[in-house]
């Protein structure tokens, strides 16, 4: 019950005022990570990332699963001459789309959830706001063989191999 009534101060907190300026936790009860802005409990889980065709107004550390290209990628300023662009993360027209999607259409004029400010001039879903904390992914070990029902744009950090780890609906792609 005591969880119940945390998610749903946190929630309400969100819908209203769209911005926390505290540490989050997701799946614990506490920031064990004092330079995290956002934490993630223990468990064979990942956080999934949004699955779009094209992200226009992406800022650098944006991160996709492009469905058109059936890649996981991170936008990056330095790329294009210092214009931007994306970097696949994983093998291009390897991953597979997955038939999840969103109940209806993005609501034009929208900002999403802001997590460390009161607000942002970036796009975004879940955008982190932070100039001295980080967010620390799912800590999982052995992602390929312990996270069960992946779906393309999954990702984590592998604790066994120490390396972030990608999945893309087909492979798991692991980076130092």
């Amino acid at each position: 019950m005591n969880r119940k009534v945390t998610v749903l101060i946190l929630f309400v907190h969100l819908v209203f005022f769209k911005t926390v300026h505290a540490q989050v936790a997701f799946g614990k009860d506490n920031i064990v990570n004092q330079s995290a802005l956002v934490e993630f409990g223990t468990g064979n889980k990942g956080i999934v990332l949004p699955s779009v065709a094209a992200a226009p107004g992406s800022v650098g550390g944006t991160f996709v699963f492009n469905t058109s290209r059936k890649a996981v990628e991170v936008y990056e300023g330095i790329n294009n001459n210092n214009n931007g662009g994306w970097t696949s993360l994983t093998d291009e027209n390897q991953g597979v789309v997955h038939s999840f999607s969103n109940a209806g259409p993005d609501v034009t004029g929208t900002k999403g959830v802001i997590i460390g400010a009161g607000s942002t001039t970036k796009p975004g879903i879940l955008v982190l706001e932070s100039t001295t904390k980080a967010m620390v992914l799912p800590l999982v070990a052995n992602p390929h063989t312990t996270v069960k029902g992946a779906i393309a744009g999954t990702m984590v950090y592998d604790t066994a191999a120490d390396m972030l780890a990608i999945y893309d609906g087909q492979n798991w792609s692991y980076w130092k």
